[in-house]
């Protein structure tokens, strides 16, 4: 009985100190507060972030080899402060400023004193950084852009700051995020995942191997590579196109909403936010207040569409049933509306004209009737203009369209609160809102929403919201959103004649000197006018030129939108480029060298200088 139970306490005891040692080993997780404990350095290994290619595979974005200066405020010891300042080339007062902030942050873990060495500064600093107790070389990866162009769509990384931290514990002082563009939208994807090793100190804080034979350290994950949808070529081209211009093209596929380019101009080189000079700049950039090179004109600039719109005006008229292809309306210089004879001006053209002629012609009599008959077929103005707006949010606009990109804004499309609004007891007519037929009045869109109405119009009554996506290492999905179609609320037979009328401009109408040789395109041209408040005073400026166009005509394979800031009209600028970029995508080659080299040459930067044009305008005239 004794002998049994010795036995008995034997194995207890074995099992006892077995659980004991599994527990301390296996699921004791106490190793991940090691970073705060005197006896255990964390050293952590940061992955390279994905690469970025075109849809083509032509590489965008890499990584190249860059060096931080890290400091663990605690370890410091007899610190000569002047030679070491000396040796990292800043002041005194920086140094001491970067470790107050660094021990603010944690005496413990490790801050970035000085971040991204060149290779040559590594190579003289490490050779001395034995001396100087708590601090450290550590090597990551910053971008290394393989274009000049494109920086509002590929966006910039910076080092995480504390209120970063503050929202997302899974970043550390002295990591890496992306700030704007696809860098930012696709984070979690491109970042990776870092490496992290324990070591053990001695009581005399030298480094005597790794804590618990590594158990505990991991490694390194690289980001995935991910494909976007942009083609590199048909960008670059873009960019050049808009030389000493202001504005921004967007070009899509139609059948997919894949973005086939985004230009804002004036663009900056990606390079710029990259390495030691990010900082300043970056400064230089933001406070242009100018140019405004940070502002992406693509997806933030709110504009009046101008004429493109009428293409819209067209079809809700169809879809409302208040006019036919067939009936023909005459313009007598304008449009006359309002007890007072108040006009809506036209430019000179024949008359009358039909649907597809009024479009052609871009006639702002034909359009100004058939709105008004859309919003006066309802018993009050208000269902009217309520109507009318139900019919343009089913193309994406006054809306965010719910691409990929981490900016945008939604533009405007007013309802009948706006109008309730602005004239008091609700008395207001249809012809209060009539500029809405035209693109102006109250109407704003961003070139992505006019690209995106344009695809609309090319698809006769659908589309695919736009997006940068196209492929992500290891995955054979992209959101559904990005696949999902989204019906219009115009029936597909409508669409047919106002395809013609935009066919029709290139033919005989405002765009026949744009023809490219061998493609049927459908476009339309625009004059924005463009008003401004300078000084307390609202003052029409220069009109800005604008474009929508999509081709082939029976198999479309890009829809665009071009906007050129104070352009004059349509034609002049927006309209060339527009030609331009469509031979460039689908011929890959442009022949029309005098047109090229008309819009390449050719400069707004005395436009640009002017402080104001035209005299002081009443905007309720």
């Amino acid at each position: 009985m004794r002998k049994l139970l010795l036995l008995f306490l034997v194995i207890v005891t074995g099992f006892l100190f077995a659980g004991r040692l599994f527990y301390l080993q296996i699921l004791d997780t106490s190793f991940a507060q090691l970073s705060e404990s005197n006896a255990v350095k964390t050293s952590y290994d940061y992955p390279q972030r994905g690469y970025i290619f075109d849809r083509n595979d032509k590489l965008l974005v890499q990584n190249q080899p860059s060096y931080d200066v890290m400091v663990i405020p605690r370890e410091i010891k007899n610190l000569d402060t002047i030679e070491f300042c000396r040796v990292l080339k800043i002041t005194k007062e920086q140094l001491e400023d970067k470790l107050a902030k660094a021990k603010h942050y944690s005496p413990r873990l490790p801050s970035v004193v000085i971040p991204q060495l060149t290779k040559e500064e590594y190579s003289s600093l490490s050779e001395t950084m034995y001396k100087y107790n708590g601090f450290y070389i550590q090597k990551r990866s910053l971008r290394d852009y393989q274009v000049e162009h494109s920086a509002n769509v590929l966006g910039y990384i910076r080092e995480v700051d504390q209120n970063i931290i503050n929202r997302n514990s899974d970043y550390a002082m002295g990591e890496i995020i992306g700030m704007t563009g696809i860098e930012s939208q696709y984070e979690d994807i491109l970042r990776g995942q870092k490496g992290v090793k324990y070591i053990q100190k001695d009581r005399f804080n030298k480094d005597i191997g790794s804590y618990k034979d590594g158990i505990f350290d991991t490694l390194p994950q690289r980001g995935k590579d991910i494909t976007l949808t942009i083609d590199k070529e048909l960008q670059a081209y873009a960019e050049k196109l808009f030389t000493n211009k202001r504005g921004g093209i967007v070009a899509i596929e139609p059948k997919t909403g894949e973005i086939l380019s985004l230009v804002t101009a004036p663009n900056y080189k990606p390079e710029l936010l990259v390495g030691r000079e990010r900082s300043a700049n970056f400064n230089k950039l933001y406070y242009d207040s100018i140019a405004l090179p940070l502002f992406d004109r693509g997806l933030k600039g709110e504009y009046p569409p101008g004429s493109p719109f009428k293409t819209l005006t067209a079809l809700i008229a169809l879809q409302e049933n208040v006019v036919s292809t067939s009936e023909t309306i005459a313009c007598r210089g304008g449009y006359y509306y309002g007890t007072r004879g108040r006009k809506l001006g036209c430019h000179a053209h024949k008359s009358p004209l039909d649907m597809e002629g009024g479009i052609a012609k871009s006639c702002n009599a034909y359009f100004c009737t058939v709105y008004r008959r859309v919003i006066e077929k309802y018993d009050t103005p208000q269902e009217g203009i309520d109507n009318w707006r139900n019919h343009l949010m089913s193309f994406g606009l006054g809306q965010f369209m719910g691409y990929d990109l981490p900016e945008g804004r939604r533009g405007k499309i007013p309802s009948s609160k706006t109008y309730n609004a602005m004239y008091p007891n609700n008395n207001w007519y249809a012809t209060a809102t009539i500029s809405n037929a035209i693109g102006q009045g109250e109407v704003l869109l961003t070139p992505m929403q006019m690209a995106n109405f344009t695809a609309a119009i090319a698809n006769r009554g659908w589309y695919i919201k736009p997006h940068m996506i196209k492929h992500i290492q290891d995955s054979d999905t992209i959101p559904s959103k990005y696949t999902t179609v989204n019906k219009t609320t115009i029936d597909p037979k409508h669409f047919d004649p106002v395809v013609e009328g935009m066919h029709q401009v290139y033919l005989n109408g405002t765009a026949t000197f744009l023809q490219v040789p061998g493609i049927d395109i459908c476009g339309k041209t625009g004059t924005a006018e463009n008003f401004k408040r300078i000084d307390g005073v609202t003052r029409q400026l220069t009109d800005h030129s604008v474009f929508i166009a999509f081709a082939p005509k029976d198999d479309p394979k890009i829809a665009i939108a071009v906007f050129v800031e104070n352009g004059y009209w349509g034609a002049r600028w927006a309209g060339r480029m527009a030609s331009l970029m469509i031979e460039k995508y689908i011929k890959g080659e442009v022949t029309l060298k005098a047109m090229e080299d008309y819009v390449i040459n050719g400069s707004l930067e005395e436009e640009y200088a002017k402080p104001y044009s035209g005299e002081p305008f009443n905007i309720n005239q």
